[in-house]
């Protein structure tokens, strides 16, 4: 079958905050007195916020109530939106837009799966909000990656059957989910190293080249 549209993953593929993450998850854990550093920050790569908390806490003997994990995810999230004033248009690749118009000129679907709750603000300070058909991102879902519901979400509101949708991620979780879904997937960056994808990809701009897409 041809695709008809392409899934983005938003970090890691269409932009790289991934150090702001590392930034913003390290001070909190300092201030809870427990050990984080950037083999664990790995691990939390498209991982829901609260899951990502949980990872980090597995290396803490006291447990945190819920309310306490609920404040110190809302104080990671605003420490993290902080570091994300320092985005601008110009952190986004000449190859990813062209990518992009070019999947666009051919009359495919593009669309964002993210997990993050701030996809559509990533997207207004990068100056993409309006270049997208749809967002699906953490504040339409109920369950993180790997649960495939980011990237289900996103085919309905495309009105595009799964089958029909390649996810573009550069995340095992993602992997995960996108196979869930029964979509296809081109991995991308750290994501090619899990050989779950059906398509590995050097470069953002190497989905032009695959068959049924174009």
């Amino acid at each position: 079958m041809k695709y008809q549209a392409v899934i983005f993953d938003l970090d890691g593929v269409i932009c790289n905050t991934d150090h702001y993450h590392y930034l913003a998850w390290k001070r909190i854990a300092d201030e809870i007195g427990v050990y984080f550093d950037e083999n664990i920050n790995n691990r939390l790569r498209g991982v829901g916020r609260m899951q990502s908390l949980d990872i980090i806490l597995e290396a803490h003997d006291v447990p945190l109530s819920e309310k306490e994990k609920l404040y110190w995810s809302e104080t990671k999230n605003s420490i993290y939106k902080e570091y994300l004033n320092n985005l601008s248009p110009r952190d986004v690749s000449g190859e990813v837009l062209a990518t992009l118009a070019r999947l666009k000129g051919k009359g495919i679907k593009i669309a964002i799966g993210s997990s993050s709750k701030n996809a559509r603000y990533i997207l207004a300070r990068l100056g993409l909000e309006n270049v997208f058909d749809t967002v699906s991102d953490g504040n339409n879902i109920s369950r993180s990656k790997p649960d495939p519901e980011v990237f289900l979400k996103a085919s309905e509101y495309l009105g595009i059957e799964p089958r029909a949708c390649l996810v573009v991620e550069d995340a095992r979780s993602g992997i995960e989910a996108a196979i869930a879904a029964h979509m296809d997937c081109a991995a991308i960056g750290a994501g090619t190293a899990c050989n779950m994808a059906k398509y590995n990809l050097n470069s953002i701009s190497e989905l032009l080249l695959i068959k049924n897409l174009i």
